[in-house]
Order: structure tokens, then C-alpha cells, then sequence
């Protein structure tokens, strides 16, 4: 008996060793001890809040970091990859949405970072090829809002509006994304993009948009989505909702004008009329 348990630990431990390599192999990050170290930094000092899973106070430890594109995209193997040294909008708000959504949690381990980041950042939650990464904004709302993540409150403005939109930009403009020179990853792309053949959304019309329409409806910390006329394509940026002092609307982003995450200077309403953007969607953090 003593032998067959002893034999029955060394596979246990052989299958944990190999689990553990396997689950090792399924994380990139941009600097491991480092970047550890730092998550659970923040963890701890956000879980230490009264009200734990702000935003806006976690997207405020990354102000000055710079911004760098396509930081995503690695080899041809899907991965997930965890950076929080440098940022485009969409790996900002991602970062931040799982740190916050973490220490709401009272979890203070990077390992739950890490399970929420990819739960956000992947169709289901499950990392399973190029496309299962949810890269068209409608697909990301969609599917964290089905899962309870996420909450979309753009319709309870009574300025909301609705848009049809087919969305199929990623393989029209094929030559711009080098995973979809993979057929595979091309196919399963426009399968994804199948399922936003005339799809319908709410948004707020940009022009004439004034700050008090968006505080109307947008809390502190919720997350702004810019949408675009650009055909096949829904958003062009992204940045989470900060209220200063006075209730304004102000916007803390990852900037590739500026080079770096920073609290914008204008107002959102300003932000919206100098850059002429087409519309607004707004998103929420939403917690059982």
C-alpha cells in the first residue's frame, strides 16, 4: 500500500510539474519580476481602500508610462501578454478594468490578475487562437456583458442614438494585420465578423455634446469608448471617465499624441469636439 502511494505522489507531482510548465508557457510578460512584483503592489494598496476597485485611482499609477502599439502581437502563437510598461488604449483600459476588478475581489495576487486580465481580453475567457481575442470593441462589449463583467449603460441617455454597421475592417484591410497572412487566422476572423453583419449599437452623437450630458449618465470611472464612421469599423479609441472637482467629464488615457497615459487637459465634450470624433459609447464595471 505504501508503495502504490508513494508511486501515485511521483505521478501527482509529475502532472503538477508539467501543469505548471504548461500554464507558465500561457503568460508573457513584458518583465516577470518586475511586473509581478508591481501588480501586487497595487493590489494590496487598492484592497486596502474602503471601497476597493477604483479606476480611476489604479489608472492614475500609470500616468507618464509611455504608449507603444501592437504590443499584443507577438509570434504566431496566441498568448496571453501582460505589459504594464508601456501601453496602446485598449491594453490600458484592459490592464486597469483587471487590476480594479481584482481588488474589488479582495485578491491581492497576481495570479487573479492575470485569470481576470485574460477573462476581459478573450472571447469566453479562454485564450484559443488569434481570434478569440476579442479585437473589435462591439465583440469585447458583447462578450464580457454576457458574462457579467461589463454593463453598457449608453442607452440610458435620452440623446442615445442607434448606428447599423457591418464589421469586417480587420480582413478587408488584411495587409495591416501580419497574424491574418495566416489563412487559419483569416478564416476564423471572418468568421467572428460574420456575427456583426448589420450589427446594431447605441451611441451619443459627438457634435454638440456637452459635458453635461455625459455626467448625466457616466459615473467616475466608467469607460469611453469612441466610435468612427470608418467603414467596417466600430471604435478608434478608448479611456476611462474621471469627474474632477467641479463634476467635468475629463479623460485619463494611454495617448499616442502625447506618448504617454495622461489625464487629457480638455474636458471630454472638448476632447470630442476638437478631434471630431463621430459618437460615444459608455461602459461600466459591473460586479455580482
Amino acid at each position: 500500500m505504501a508503495r502504490k502511494n508513494i508511486i501515485s505522489l511521483i505521478f501527482a507531482l509529475i502532472f503538477l510539474n508539467q501543469f505548471q510548465a504548461t500554464a507558465q508557457q500561457e503568460i508573457n510578460f513584458h518583465h516577470e519580476s518586475t511586473d509581478t512584483a508591481r501588480i501586487t503592489e497595487i493590489l494590496v494598496a487598492e484592497s486596502a481602500q474602503p471601497q476597493p476597485g477604483s479606476l480611476t485611482r489604479i489608472a492614475e499609477h500609470f500616468i507618464g508610462k509611455p504608449y507603444e502599439g501592437g504590443t499584443l502581437d507577438g509570434d504566431e502563437t496566441e498568448i496571453l501578454r501582460v505589459n504594464i510598461d508601456t501601453f496602446d488604449c485598449t491594453t490600458f483600459v484592459e490592464t486597469v478594468l483587471a487590476l480594479a476588478y481584482t481588488a474589488a475581489e479582495h485578491r491581492q495576487s497576481w495570479h487573479d490578475f492575470v485569470y481576470n486580465l485574460r477573462h476581459f481580453r478573450y472571447r469566453n475567457g479562454d485564450t484559443d487562437g488569434y481570434a478569440s481575442r476579442l479585437h473589435y470593441v462591439s465583440d469585447w462589449i458583447i462578450d464580457n456583458s454576457a458574462r457579467g463583467l461589463l454593463h453598457e449603460v449608453t442607452a440610458a441617455s435620452p440623446k442615445v442614438r442607434y448606428g447599423v454597421k457591418s464589421l469586417d475592417y480587420m480582413t478587408t484591410h488584411r495587409e495591416s494585420y501580419p497574424a491574418l497572412t495566416d489563412d487559419e487566422n483569416f478564416r476564423a476572423m471572418k468568421h467572428v465578423e460574420a456575427g456583426y453583419s448589420n450589427h446594431r449599437f447605441p451611441y451619443l452623437k459627438g457634435s454638440g455634446l456637452k459635458g453635461k450630458h455625459i455626467a448625466e449618465i457616466a459615473r467616475d470611472g466608467d469607460i469611453i469608448i469612441f466610435t468612427t464612421s470608418i467603414r467596417g469599423l466600430d471604435a478608434t479609441h478608448m479611456g476611462i471617465i474621471k469627474l474632477d472637482n467641479d463634476g467635468e467629464p475629463r479623460l485619463i488615457h494611454a495617448s499616442s499624441n502625447a506618448g504617454k497615459v495622461v489625464i487629457d487637459e480638455l474636458p471630454v465634450a472638448d476632447y470630442i469636439a476638437k478631434h471630431r470624433s463621430d459618437g460615444i459609447r459608455i461602459i461600466r464595471m459591473k460586479l455580482d
